[in-house]
């Protein structure tokens, strides 16, 4: 992962739905001095819609596709922390693109735990079925092995707070990108 000061590496945050990434990028963006990008939020810009309703127009594979052109513009970019949406792993292309971007960490949370955190939000367009739990839990015995392949680092986002994380994610990235 090449560093210079003009073109710092990115830290990608990967991880299921309802397990921080947003939170803990804008914390650490905050740390660190990167600017700070949630793809989900970058696709909403872009489109001026919300992802459900992406969702209802396009279907899953639509909105995938444009997860996709997120995804590789801004692994072209520098000095980021991008929170990246929940499925941004289930694309080959999207994988090699985080992978070989920068510094990627999964924040794994069990099902249970998601569970809680989003029961309430209904801005969730895969978990608008009648079992919730069982959703995560199936999404997460999919997608486990696949935020593994990419990570760099995995981290325990089911324990301690948004604060502890971003505190070790910047020890990590200090050294790991060379901040």
């Amino acid at each position: 992962m090449p560093n210079s000061v003009l073109n710092p590496p990115n830290i990608y945050l990967v991880g299921l739905m309802g397990a921080g990434k947003t939170t803990v990028a804008r914390a650490l963006s905050r740390r660190i001095g990167y600017r700070c990008v949630d793809s989900d939020h970058e696709i909403e810009a872009r489109t001026g819609v919300s992802i459900p309703t992406i969702f209802e127009i396009e279907g899953e594979a639509g909105f995938r596709r444009r997860e996709a052109l997120v995804i590789a513009e801004l692994t072209r970019e520098h000095g980021l922390v991008v929170a990246t949406g929940g499925g941004a792993v289930l694309l080959p292309e999207n994988r090699e693109r985080l992978r070989t971007g920068g510094f990627v960490v999964y924040l794994r949370v069990p099902p249970r735990v998601l569970h809680e955190r989003t029961r309430q939000d209904r801005n969730r367009p895969l978990l608008r079925v009648a079992d919730p739990l069982a959703r995560l839990e199936t999404l997460f015995a999919e997608r486990d092995p696949l935020y593994r392949e990419v990570a760099d680092l995995i981290v325990d986002g089911g324990r301690g707070n948004a604060q502890s994380i971003t505190q070790l994610l910047a020890r990590e990235a200090a050294v790991r990108c060379k901040l």
